[in-house]
């Protein structure tokens, strides 16, 4: 259709022909604005910190590709990066030297993840992770906690927050009861307690899409002792906090050690991607050294690994302690500006990560996360949008301040939320 701003097309325009030839008119729920109203934006292009539509209006983004995102839109490095790679070739099904160079990247970064396996995507990996666990464990027994959300495979679709949470879907139709026989919900921030038909424990070290809870005092702890106790083995879904709230992901911040981890989103670059690693003796039950199979012909892609490469290579310490000190910035304006209009609302952050609960108490579980109130939300959302700041489409979704949010750009974010503030009030 060539370039969607030179031909005059409108978001309005782009969302209805979408809606003729893809279920909802997107790609994934959330993005159509079913629980805040009104027309999706459609992206054009993105520069560091902020985003254009089809229309022309550039917007700050907090979003950042939910979280893929943490250098900045066409980053310089990862433009390079992709460039070079493209060049010499897009997809080769046989190995190439960017997957080993990610996987030594990961494990240096992560010391549990002693091997480490690439996939395509978040729920690649957590789906193979487990596939893992039971194989070596020969146990059939999942526990996974509510709110917590481990990507679309059957087994863990049940109580998964994020959009699940914002349609009202405890579950999902198409999902056989005998395909999540064997998992166990249990609530967050409690530690269960398994027998020995359990393979494994698969938890999101901080809650990030039921809005964003912290792991209690202890919770992850708990978890390791309970594992360790009857022989279950530990997976942290790492896809959204991992090289995101740490240089080693919630694991280093916490000090608690998985047995397994899934990643996903940073380590493309912004390409979609997914890996999980773990121990030595667990992982290497995978084929073609042991019997649990697992395959993926774009699988280690030499675009994805080169863009995520260029992006690790960022993010040293100094790097975290910088987006660190922005998170706490904007948490303390979103806190300020809504407490001095008499609104109630709870900011809670962990580390990089940034989340914004309408109600009195912060959400410990996901019976509490679901106490926000999504109309004040979706007020709140659109006064942002109308004055340039662009969040999730959704109350259950977190902020993901990077690199490319500069003290300029949190100027104008800041400015942005005392209007909001206002215009919600009441």
């Amino acid at each position: 259709m060539g370039d969607p701003i030179a031909t005059g097309t409108t978001n309005a325009e782009l969302f209805e022909r979408a809606q003729r030839v893809i279920p909802g008119g997107v790609n994934s729920p959330v993005r159509a604005f079913g629980s805040v109203g009104g027309t999706p934006y459609f992206v054009a292009r993105g520069e560091g910190a902020q985003v254009t539509d089809v229309e022309g209006r550039t917007y700050v983004d907090l979003v950042q590709s939910y979280g893929a995102v943490i250098a900045g839109h066409a980053h310089p490095a990862v433009v390079e990066a992709l460039r070079t790679a493209a060049a010499e070739g897009t997809s080769f099904g046989a190995p190439t030297p960017g997957e080993v160079l990610l996987a030594e990247a990961i494990a240096e970064r992560v010391p549990s993840c002693e091997r480490v396996r690439m996939v395509n995507s978040g729920t690649e990996a957590t789906m193979s992770a487990i596939r893992v666990a039971r194989g070596a464990t020969g146990r059939p027994k999942l526990c996974k906690f509510a709110g917590n959300y481990h990507g679309h495979s059957d087994g863990l679709l049940v109580s998964g927050g994020t959009a699940m949470a914002s349609l009202g879907l405890p579950a999902s139709a198409g999902v056989t009861d005998s395909a999540v026989a064997d998992t166990v919900v249990a609530p967050y921030n409690v530690v269960p307690t398994l027998d020995e038909t359990f393979a494994a424990v698969i938890v999101e070290p901080v809650a990030a899409n039921m809005g964003l809870v912290p792991p209690a005092p202890g919770f992850l702890e708990g978890l390791r002792a309970e594992c360790d106790r009857v022989g279950a083995l530990l997976i942290f879904d790492e896809v959204i906090t991992g090289f995101r709230v740490a240089r080693g992901g919630a694991q280093q911040r916490f000090g608690v050690r998985p047995d397994l981890t899934a990643f996903g989103k940073i380590i493309g670059g912004g390409l979609p991607v997914g890996a999980f690693g773990g121990r030595a003796d667990v992982m290497d039950n995978l084929a073609p050294l042991g019997p649990v199979y697992q395959a993926g012909t774009l699988s280690g892609n030499p675009l994805a690994t080169a863009a995520g490469l260029a992006v690790l290579d960022l993010l040293d310490d100094d790097a975290y302690a910088l987006i660190e000190s922005r998170a706490e910035r904007l948490a303390a304006a979103f806190e300020a500006a809504l407490a001095a209009e008499g609104v109630a609302a709870v900011v809670p952050r962990v580390g990089t990560l940034l989340g914004l609960h309408f109600g009195a108490e912060p959400a410990t579980d996901y019976t509490t996360a679901t106490t926000t109130d999504e109309a004040r939300y979706g007020a709140f959302f659109h006064a942002m949008l109308d004055h340039g700041v662009a969040m999730a489409p959704g109350a259950y979704e977190v902020m993901f301040p990077g690199l490319a949010h500069t003290d300029d750009v949190l100027d104008a974010v800041v400015a942005a939320v005392q209007v909001a503030a206002r215009a919600v009030a009441g």
